[in-house]
């Protein structure tokens, strides 16, 4: 994985990628396995399609990509003995480098495929890690990935890799060789010394942001934080908003970083809007450990957009999924409000039953059909912010003594002024609209001086 200096200049220094960057695009075969009694909301096709877009947003000559029925997992292999037969054959027949299994193998099963099929093998979890090495740019996104790539790593040391302090490359991890299996304890203690300064490195990065984020706090401005699939919209819908040309394609994973801009709502007030990383069925937890830092954008917003797209026939799959990871950072509809947007609605045919059966994926305070494509909806998104931020409010009137001129600034800098009276000899009457997270202080502070509350 690269690095950066001071002065954010990239540096040689951490592993190999997976996946060889030659002259030649790697032939690879796909596997998608289905197996019989599993619980699952995905349909198979829809998995398979993903599947081949994630391989495909990385440099991949797909040459072939099959959904193979499993009726039970096998501890050694995963796939049973006829199948790996049959991708041994095409392996060889087809002259195919690398094997994509849709699934998480367990490092046991991912050596015994190798070995049996001849092809270099990658699980769903390595796959996602190799798009988020391609994909990272700043030293935070590259110090994340490659975090999470090393935790994922670790215990898969069947050969050594590659010494840490030689560089041959930039991405992810290695898996062209190395001096041999007498170097594995070896790698394991580099592997962990890397994962010390990595951690290191972040917890200055998280620190940074709390100070970034206190200052927001400070001149209260609301967070409101665009959560959602992969490819949803997230940074479409940003950019319409924002005008802030984020990257934004027909991409899984397009954007890594999470961009902050400050909007204004219809009213007048200013809020600011936060494009985090996008969501993906079986995200890996070292993934989303490893962005933490960059999720706590999400943690902290005062309003959620959940952006699902519509258009997609396995979006309520998709937004299970994305609830699954908001939950895992601790955030849910009864601690943040949420509000869904069904975007991409000007890919819908006229008469199209997607908006009329589709349905909210948990408690939500709105459904609203949007178009990052054409802007259709967002005015009314911005009308629906506005009036939830001022539901989350409780308005007050409060009396303020002339010699209490510190209290006045503060209520200038925590609270919403929604007006003040004319000055009397004894001081101001102001009323103003008070956010949760500083009710309790504004009470505490202005204790008997409120002559009006929740007006």
């Amino acid at each position: 994985m690269g690095e950066f200096d001071e002065d954010g200049n990239a540096i040689a220094g951490g592993p190999q990628p997976y996946i060889d960057r030659q002259e030649m695009p790697t032939r690879a075969g796909l596997v998608c396995p289905d197996i019989r009694g599993k619980a699952a909301y995905h349909d198979i096709n829809a998995r398979q399609a993903e599947f081949e877009g994630l391989a495909g947003a990385i440099r991949l000559d797909i040459v072939f990509s099959e959904v193979m029925r499993v009726r039970e997992v096998r501890p050694a292999t995963y796939l049973g003995a006829g199948h790996v037969q049959t991708l041994a054959e095409r392996v060889k027949a087809d002259d195919i480098e690398l094997l994509l299994v849709d699934a998480a193998l367990s490092p046991i099963q991912q050596r015994n495929l190798e070995r049996e099929t001849g092809a270099k093998v990658l699980d769903r979890t390595a796959l996602i890690l190799e798009i988020f090495g391609e994909r990272a740019a700043t030293r935070e996104g590259v110090l994340q990935v490659e975090l999470a790539h090393l935790n994922y790593q670790k215990s898969r040391l069947v050969r050594s890799w590659t010494h840490l302090e030689r560089q041959r490359g930039s991405g992810g991890m290695g898996f062209m060789g190395g001096p041999g299996e007498t170097q594995i304890e070896s790698d394991r203690r580099q592997i962990g010394d890397r994962i010390a300064l990595l951690e290191d490195r972040l917890e200055k990065v998280k620190r940074t942001r709390t100070q970034q984020r206190r200052q927001r706090t400070r001149a209260q401005l609301p967070v409101i934080a665009l959560v959602g699939y992969t490819n949803a919209g997230k940074s479409s819908i940003f950019n319409r908003l924002t005008g802030a040309g984020v990257f934004a394609e027909n991409l899984l994973f397009a954007t890594l970083d999470t961009t902050v801009r400050k909007i204004e709502l219809p009213h007048g007030r200013e809020v600011m809007l936060s494009d985090t990383v996008g969501f993906v069925a079986d995200l890996p937890h070292d993934l989303v450990a490893a962005f933490r830092a960059t999720l706590e954008e999400v943690t902290d917003a005062d309003i959620i957009l959940h952006v699902r797209d519509i258009a997609n026939p396995d979006h309520a799959a998709q937004a299970q999924d994305v609830l699954a990871v908001l939950e895992e950072l601790g955030v849910s509809s009864e601690t943040t409000p949420i509000i869904e947007l069904w975007n991409k609605i000007d890919l819908l045919e006229a008469g199209n039953l997607a908006l009329a059966t589709a349905a909210p994926a948990g408690k939500v305070i709105a459904a609203m059909p949007v178009s990052a494509h054409t802007g259709q909806g967002l005015d009314a998104l911005l009308l629906e912010i506005e009036k939830t931020l001022g539901e989350q409010g409780r308005t007050y009137q409060v009396h303020v003594p002339h010699a209490a001129g510190s209290d006045i600034g503060w209520l200038h800098s925590h609270v919403e002024v929604i007006s003040r009276e004319e000055p009397t000899e004894q001081g101001s009457d102001f009323v103003v609209r008070v956010d949760p997270r500083h009710r309790s202080e504004f009470l505490e502070r202005f204790n008997g001086r409120i002559s009006a509350p929740e007006l």
